[in-house]
């Protein structure tokens, strides 16, 4: 059974909730040395926090020069289709905002699924500069998650046999969604110092509740970083 670990931030609104991880994420990377890698997720709330990163707000404040974007999971579609996460990203935020391009490393989105998550796990690697993740030296300074209702996170979806894949950092998920998507696994997820989960809404009150109370095990309550665990939620999410 898995307890609750980490520590809550609640927030009035989506919006606050928005503009205090963008502070956040702000004071965190402007605090590093060196390279700054993040892994993004999709979804509304952070769709909001991106695009106040790239505002007057935060733009200028914001070392865009050091920080690296990577994608937890994302649709296997072309990058310009609406589903697309990367595309989603690249409109709130990084077209609006000075990142240079070879910071940008999007899921490839051509050939083969599992050629396409071979080739990402190759560029995470790269990134790192080993091929084993050591706890000590995390891949990611901050991962950003999001939570379902069913309670799925990046596209760890509930019964699917990439919950038990531990050798591979990216693989293919082509059952229980629509369509085929690419997820980084549970050891990517969790080599980050910060691991985030934005989570806003009523109608993910009843999932954020059952992990808040311990016991769960839907794939994100199952998520073990090496480093810290934070929840930023709304007030919705945590039943008013």
């Amino acid at each position: 059974m898995n307890e609750m670990i980490g520590r809550v931030e609640v927030s009035p609104d989506p919006l606050t909730l928005a503009r205090h991880v963008a502070e956040w994420m702000t004071a965190a990377a402007l605090a590093a040395q060196g390279p700054f890698r993040v892994s993004l997720s999709g979804g509304s709330t952070p769709k909001t926090l991106y695009g106040l990163l790239a505002s007057d707000e935060f733009r200028g404040r914001f070392p865009w020069q050091r920080v690296f974007w990577y994608w937890g999971d994302e649709r296997f579609v072309p990058w310009d289709h609406p589903e697309s996460n990367y595309r989603m990203t690249r409109e709130a935020m990084l077209a609006k905002a000075p990142v240079p391009p070879e910071n940008i490393h999007p899921v490839p989105a051509d050939g083969t699924p599992g050629d396409a998550a071979s080739r990402y796990e190759q560029t995470l690697r790269e990134a790192y500069g080993a091929m084993v993740l050591d706890p000590a030296r995390p891949l990611f300074d901050i991962t950003l998650l999001g939570l379902g209702p069913d309670g799925h996170t990046a596209s760890l979806l509930p019964g699917e046999a990439v919950l038990e894949e531990r050798e591979r950092w990216v693989a293919a998920v082509s059952h229980g969604r629509p369509e085929v998507r690419i997820t980084m696994t549970y050891p990517a997820i969790e080599s980050s110092r910060y691991v985030a989960f934005l989570v806003a809404g009523q109608e993910k009150a009843a999932m954020f509740g059952a992990i808040r109370a311990g016991g769960s095990n839907v794939p994100a309550a199952r998520v073990r970083p090496v480093g810290e665990l934070v929840w930023f939620v709304d007030r919705g999410a945590v039943g008013g």
